[in-house]
């Protein structure tokens, strides 16, 4: 795969919606890793001053506006969730725009390691390229509808559909070089990966060699 620079290695973290990869992120933050979330990326393209911005807006309309002009998530996210079309439209144009910010992001850190986090990692080939190896976060279905109805508020109905609009779950697991499973507690989770980032050490180690 392509390599950053020689001192740098970069592990590719994704996995579906509510299975935990924020706080597997910010454990290796923790860690000492650099680490760059790409879905927040993502939504800083489409504010006011984003590259996106103008773009999202002739797209799908200035309904999305609230009333000081910034893109309504809430309106967006009822559009494209609900319509696979429309998603690839959205992502058509935001991906560009967020892999652009990713690679000024990651050329702005000296870390040995960077981590950079992305849904959709996986189906992103441009993304994909930047990764050393793939680290994939899985949960039990069951589990994801829980934390997304307990920890974000949604109805059933919401949390059903937006787990239905992500890629396949066990297509993840079969291309992560390393799988990370998180259906217990924290300390059964910080385990795995105090494993992981010992080993990573070395695989990094290795590579400046």
């Amino acid at each position: 795969m392509h390599q950053h620079s020689a001192s740098t290695y970069i592990i590719g973290l994704t996995g579906n919606i509510a299975t935990g990869k924020s706080t597997v992120l910010n454990y290796l933050a923790q860690k000492g890793a650099h680490t760059i979330d790409a879905d927040k990326l993502a939504h800083k393209t489409f504010t006011p001053d984003g590259p996106a911005y103008h773009k999202v807006i002739a797209e799908f309309g200035e309904g999305l506006l609230d009333p000081d002009g910034k893109i309504d998530r809430a309106k967006l996210g009822a559009i494209v969730f609900s319509d696979p079309e429309a998603l690839a439209r959205l992502e058509a144009i935001v991906h560009p725009a967020t892999f652009e910010m990713l690679r000024w992001d990651m050329a702005q850190s000296d870390a040995p390691i960077i981590v950079l986090e992305a849904i959709k990692l996986l189906e992103s080939g441009r993304m994909l390229t930047l990764s050393d190896e793939v680290w994939v976060v899985t949960s039990h279905p069951d589990t994801q509808l829980r934390r997304l109805m307990e920890q974000r508020g949604m109805s059933e109905e919401e949390a059903l559909r937006r787990m239905a609009a992500q890629p396949s779950q066990t297509e993840k697991i079969t291309r992560a070089d390393h799988l990370i499973v998180n259906d217990g507690d924290l300390d059964g989770l910080y385990a795995q990966l105090d494993g992981l980032w010992d080993s990573v050490l070395e695989r990094a180690a290795q590579k400046v060699k």
